[in-house]
């Protein structure tokens, strides 16, 4: 019998909760088929907790990750927070569990499904090929740094600080490296080396970590540029690694290659195999309640926990398969619909993908 694995489910604000019950039922269907075991403890995180606990990221809850195997968090915030001071905001909470939990990078795929070609903003011809990874520093920079407001000549000032050091862009690349290695063997270092000093220190340390992985194609690119290239030849990129707030913007942007952000999964890693596992779009407030949320960046993080986490490659496999069948035969929610009329639920996606799941 195969070792039962301690999930922390974080459902969170908004949509949150309607996604990751469809991805716990993905989970319990793979126990199933594929005799995996899996035991699931329900912690508050996010707006949800600072109504009902006085602070995002309760210390009960990050006892709950902290003895758990992997994360699954749905999605967090909402106008109704947004005007709440920094500590009360649940962002604050994303930022502190990354760093209580040693999570300092953040993988995102962005695969362009064939049968979605239509429902991307972009020609299906530019599209063609579009499969990238894009590695994103998530515990340092200038989101991470001094923050503070002074009196200036001209008014008030306010600052912010991008910091840097050595061992934070060297763990993050070589990570990224190595992940490059298991697929194309290209990897883009992105930077704005000709403009900041964080990024001159970013490159010197990439130029001088290259030659232990001569095996994979390094590429410099500038953050606009790379922005640009995005758009214009997305299937030229292979992995992307960057630095925090670079990442955060381009990542979104890959996004939206793929038609939907509502597809991309993600995951959140440290230095051993535990990982936070997440849809990359936010809570959605004015859908929330309405099942009409789109489950597949859910269902595909779970897909990735099985990979990064567990190994579980066959359970994995079946998941993205399911997902491809359900697409092919031309199910859709409504933020993938051509035709909206036709549209299905946040249920209906679940149990679909859930039926085709097999060995």
């Amino acid at each position: 019998m195969a070792d039962v694995k301690k999930i922390a489910v974080i459902a969170g604000d908004g949509i949150g909760p309607e996604v990751v019950a469809e991805a716990i039922k993905v989970m319990k269907k793979t126990e199933d088929v594929f005799g995996y075991r899996f035991e699931f403890e329900h912690g508050l995180f996010g707006g949800i907790a600072i109504d009902e606990k006085g602070t995002p990221l309760p210390e009960d809850t990050l006892a709950i990750c902290k003895k758990s195997d992997a994360v699954l968090l749905g999605a967090v915030g909402g106008p109704k927070w947004d005007n709440n001071p920094k500590e009360l905001r649940p962002e604050t909470g994303l930022l502190g569990i990354r760093k209580a939990l040693g999570l300092f990078s953040n993988i995102r795929p962005a695969n362009v499904f064939d049968c979605l070609k239509e429902a991307s903003t972009l020609k299906p011809e530019v599209l063609e090929g579009t499969d990238l990874i894009v590695v994103r520093e998530l515990t340092g920079g200038i989101y991470f740094g001094e923050k503070f407001r002074r009196e200036g000549a001209n008014g008030e000032e306010a600052v912010d600080t991008c910091v840097y050091n050595v061992t934070e862009v060297e763990r993050i690349v070589r990570q990224a490296f190595e992940i490059a290695r298991t697929r194309r063997k290209k990897l883009a270092s992105v930077d704005k080396a000709n403009v900041l000093e964080t990024s001159r220190l970013w490159r010197e340390t990439v130029n001088r970590i290259a030659p232990d992985y001569p095996d994979v194609e390094l590429e410099h690119v500038l953050v606009d540029n790379c922005a640009m290239q995005l758009l214009r030849r997305p299937s030229s990129f292979d992995v992307i690694v960057t630095e925090n707030m670079f990442g955060d913007i381009l990542s979104d942007e890959a996004a939206m290659l793929t038609g939907s952000i509502g597809m991309l999964s993600s995951a959140s890693l440290g230095e051993g195999a535990f990982g936070l596992y997440e849809p990359v779009h936010g809570s959605a407030p004015d859908i929330a309640g309405q099942g009409i949320a789109n489950p597949i960046a859910t269902i595909l993080s779970v897909a990735l926990m099985y990979r990064l986490t567990f190994g579980y490659h066959d359970a994995a496999e079946a998941i993205e398969r399911a997902v491809k069948e359900v697409l092919d035969a031309g199910h859709r929610t409504g933020d993938i619909a051509v035709d909206k009329s036709k549209a299905i639920g946040t249920t209906a996606m679940g149990e679909l993908i859930v039926n085709a799941i097999r060995k």
